[in-house]
C-alpha cells in the first residue's frame, strides 16, 4: 500500500516501415500499446508534465479512518470495554455510519492493485521483491513489537499474545499458520501477500505487458468463479476469491490511466465491481435484527463499493488532479502505520481518555485518531524513512 511513483515512459517510435519485410507477431500489439500509453499519460499530464496522484494518497488516507471510525465506533467487542459500554450507547447517531467503515478495507484493494500494477510495471522480479519486502515490513515489525509490549503491561487488561506466537508473527505469515495474531488487521496484509505473490508470477517474472495484464485479470476471475464452484480449500488460500475482484477492478483502472479508454479495461472495471460487491453483501449483510449490533442496508454496502471504485477511475482519468496539495503526500506516507497501529493501541488510548480522563465520547473519538495519527508519523519519521531504503538496498544488489 505504498505510494505509486511515476510509471515510466519509454521511448516511443513514429516512424512509418519503409521496407517490405514481414511484421513480427507481436508488433502490432506493441505499437498500439505504445501510442495508447502516450495518448494517455498525454491526457493525464498538466501543461505536458508528470502529475503525481497526490489524490490518491488522500484516499488511502480516508479508507484508513473508514476503518478506525468502524473499529472505534461500528462495532463491538474490544472498543465495549475500553469504552467502558456499547460504542452505540457512546455515538447513538453516528455508530450506525460507523459500521459502514469497514469497507474501507476493499476501498484499500482496489488501490492495491491499481499500484501494484503501476510500480511493478517495468520493473525485474528481484526489485519489485525489494520494493514490497522494503515497504511493508520495518513499520510492521515495530507494530508488533509495539503492542506485544504495551499488552503486556500489568495495567493493561487486553490479553498478549505467547512470546512463541509474537515471534511467528513477525513473519506476517501467522494467520495461514494459524497462530494467534498480535494485529487484528493484519489478515489484510495476507490478503495482500497472495496478490503479490500471484502478480509477481504471472506479470512481474515474464514481463508486464497490456496484453499480460488482461490476460492475467481474466483468468483470475475465471479461477476466482472456479475456486467458489469446486469449493476446494487450497484453491480458496491461492485464489482468495472473496477479495481477487478488487485486485482486479485496481490492476482495470490503471490500464485504463496508463492506455487510455478501451471496452477491455472497462470490462475488467465492470465485471469486477459486479462481482466485488457480491461479496460485500454477502459478507456485511444480514436481515435486520435487534440483537445484532448494527444493520448494513444491501444500498448502503453497494454505495460505498461503488464510490471506492470511481474514486480510483476519476483519479486514474486525471479528473481530480486539481487536488494537488503537498500535504496529501504526507498523508498518503502515514497511511500505512496508521492503519497498523490505530485499533490494539487504540483501545488502551481510549481506555485512558474516556474512562480515566473523564473526556467525553466525540473528544476521545478524535483525540485518538489524532494520537494514532501522530505515532504513525513517528513510525514514518523514524522507522520507514530509516530502514527501507537500506532494507531495499540490500535486498536490491544481494546476490542469488
Amino acid at each position: 500500500m505504498s505510494a505509486p511513483p511515476a510509471p515510466d515512459a519509454g521511448p516511443i517510435s513514429t516512424a512509418a516501415a519503409t521496407a517490405p519485410t514481414p511484421t513480427p507477431p507481436r508488433a502490432p500489439d506493441l505499437a498500439l500499446e505504445r501510442s495508447a500509453e502516450r495518448t494517455a499519460k498525454a491526457a493525464a499530464r498538466g501543461g505536458g508534465h508528470p502529475v503525481r496522484l497526490r489524490a490518491l494518497d488522500g484516499l488511502r488516507l480516508l479508507a484508513a479512518l473508514m476503518v478506525a471510525a468502524y473499529h472505534y465506533g461500528g462495532r463491538d467487542g474490544e472498543i465495549a470495554q475500553a469504552w467502558g459500554s456499547s460504542p452505540r450507547a457512546q455515538f447513538p447517531t453516528l455508530s450506525s455510519t460507523f459500521a459502514y467503515g469497514c469497507l474501507g478495507v476493499q476501498i484499500f484493494f482496489v488501490i492495491s492493485g491499481f499500484v501494484i500494477c503501476m510500480s511493478g510495471w517495468g520493473r525485474p522480479l528481484r526489485s519489485f521483491f525489494a520494493s514490497r519486502v522494503s515497504r511493508l515490513y520495518p513499520a510492521y515489525w515495530v507494530a508488533i513489537i509495539l503492542v506485544t509490549a504495551v499488552f503486556a503491561l500489568p495495567w493493561v487488561t487486553y490479553k498478549a499474545v505467547s512470546p512463541s506466537d509474537a515471534l511467528v508473527n513477525l513473519t506476517m505469515l501467522q494467520q495461514p499458520l494459524g497462530v494467534d495474531r498480535v494485529l487484528g488487521v493484519c489478515w489484510t496484509l495476507w490478503a495482500e501477500l497472495r496478490f503479490y505473490a500471484l502478480f509477481a508470477l504471472f506479470v512481474v517474472l515474464p514481463g508486464a505487458t497490456r496484453h499480460r495484464v488482461v490476460l492475467f485479470c481474466a483468468v483470475w476471475t475465471l479461477g476466482s468463479a472456479f475456486a467458489e464452484a469446486a469449493n476446494l480449500p487450497l484453491l480458496d488460500v491461492v485464489l482468495m476469491p472473496e477479495y481477487s475482484s478488487y485486485f482486479i477492478g485496481g490492476m482495470g483502472i490503471y490500464l485504463l490511466h496508463r492506455f487510455g479508454h478501451d471496452a477491455l479495461s472497462w470490462g475488467i472495471i465492470g465485471i469486477s465491481f459486479l462481482i466485488g460487491q457480491h461479496y460485500a453483501i454477502r459478507e456485511l449483510w444480514h436481515p435486520a435484527n435487534i440483537d445484532a449490533f448494527s444493520y448494513r442496508s444491501a444500498v448502503g454496502i453497494i454505495g460505498v463499493v461503488a464510490f471506492g471504485y470511481v474514486a480510483v477511475t476519476l483519479i486514474a482519468l486525471g479528473k481530480l488532479n486539481w487536488a494537488n496539495w503537498r500535504w496529501l503526500t504526507v498523508a498518503g506516507a502515514l497511511t500505512y502505520p496508521f492503519y497498523l497501529v490505530h485499533e490494539h493501541l487504540g483501545w488502551v488510548v481510549v481506555w485512558v481518555l474516556h474512562q480515566k480522563l473523564g473526556i467525553p465520547s466525540y473528544g476521545t473519538f478524535a483525540l485518538t485518531v489524532l494520537v494514532m495519527l501522530g505515532l504513525a508519523w513517528l513510525l514514518y519519521r523514524f522507522v520507514e524513512q530509516k530502514l527501507t531504503p537500506v532494507i531495499k538496498r540490500s535486498l536490491t544488489t544481494v546476490r542469488l
